[in-house]
């Protein structure tokens, strides 16, 4: 019985450590981001691990998030948030995630999520993707 007791304790503690080793990342949703650019989100780039939330924020109205069905790996589940409201998305499948807000794709509000270990960002860009935010995506690559 006291095996049984301890080998139940011992896979709690393991399940909590796992769990406390998730991280939230905060992202704003901005007309203007510090850096002068206009329509982004802040940051534009994060590298995550398996099981890290991903919290979008609008603080500027107008704004959603949601992934892009052509730049995300293969098995993970997609996402879209609504104007103007905060989603929470857990990101466990491994690889690089596009993220648009749909209303300002066209001007390059868009960012990119490398979640585990992401060593290429070949075939990433696909679809049809708008100049500016084509050349936004390639400038948060440069970070793996």
């Amino acid at each position: 019985m006291f095996r049984k007791a301890t080998a139940a304790a011992t896979a709690l503690i393991v399940l909590a450590a796992g769990a406390v080793s998730a991280e939230t990342f905060e992202v704003q949703m901005l007309n203007k981001g510090s850096d002068g650019e206009r329509m982004v989100f802040e940051p534009a780039f994060i590298q995550a691990q398996p099981g890290d939330t991903i919290k979008f924020i609008p603080t500027d109205k107008s704004h959603n998030a949601e992934s892009l069905l052509e730049m995300m790996p293969e098995g993970a589940e997609a996402f879209k948030g609504r104007i103007n409201e905060e989603i929470e998305v857990t990101l466990d499948v491994e690889g690089l995630y596009g993220i648009q807000c749909k209303p300002h794709f066209a001007m390059g509000m868009v960012m990119t999520v490398a979640v585990g270990d992401v060593q290429s960002a070949d075939d990433f860009i696909q679809g049809r993707v708008p100049p500016k935010a084509k050349e936004r995506f390639e400038a948060q690559l440069e970070n793996l």
